[in-house]
């Protein structure tokens, strides 16, 4: 007579590594979108100061009276009225870095992206870079519509309108860069203006203490 297996046998052979459970098993690491950097993307290892954070709930600071969001620079320097000034050490090569972190800075703190520019002396923002890339008009459309954050070379910054805030980075450039740039960056700052470069030659060309 032919032998019975025995039970024991049956149970070991539903033993095995499908006896696993799924939830042991490690969840596969999402993939980044692969994609042009904007001011929105992070830079490595780092929140990036971005235009695509979130408004802060908190309201826009207001202008001063009789002063409107688009007011041209001119009419806040007539009535002799000054932005408060900081300056961030940094070489030519960290100075875009340490005005990205100063705009992450101003965004956490509650600062409405719509009230900072940014300017560059020397090389262009990547964002910038990227989105002229889609023409003038349409680069210069978002400045309009003030709703991000705005990056510009500086030597565009006739063609900006005032803002609360004006971040300029002093990333290089010929020498008379800074000379121009930092005093029209100063009358289109109608609270804060924040310069990233070298404080000697940034006293030197605003004449204020720092």
């Amino acid at each position: 007579m032919p032998l019975i297996p025995e039970e024991p046998q049956i149970h070991e052979s539903a033993q095995g590594p499908r006896a696993t459970p799924a939830a042991g098993r490690p969840a596969p690491t999402p993939r980044p979108v692969p994609g042009p950097r904007s001011a929105a993307s992070p830079r490595p290892g780092r929140p990036g100061p971005g235009p695509a954070r979130p408004a802060s709930p908190v309201p826009r600071p207001h202008t001063s009276a009789g002063q409107s969001p688009s007011s041209r620079p001119e009419n806040r320097s007539a009535r002799g009225t000054q932005p408060q000034l900081q300056v961030i050490p940094a070489s030519a090569e960290g100075a875009l870095d340490a005005a990205e972190e100063a705009v992450d800075l101003l965004l956490e703190t509650g600062r409405a992206p719509g009230d900072i520019l940014v300017l560059t002396t020397g090389e262009q923002h990547p964002w910038a870079a990227h989105e002229l890339s889609f023409g003038d008009a349409a680069y210069w459309a978002q400045h309009d519509a003030r709703d991000d954050v705005f990056f510009a070379d500086a030597t565009a910054v006739d063609r900006a309108a005032a803002r609360p805030v004006v971040v300029v980075a002093v990333n290089g450039g010929d020498a008379g860069a800074a000379a121009r740039a930092l005093p029209a960056a100063m009358a289109r700052a109608s609270t804060l203006l924040i310069v990233c470069g070298d404080p000697q030659r940034i006293n030197s060309v605003l004449g204020a203490g720092v």
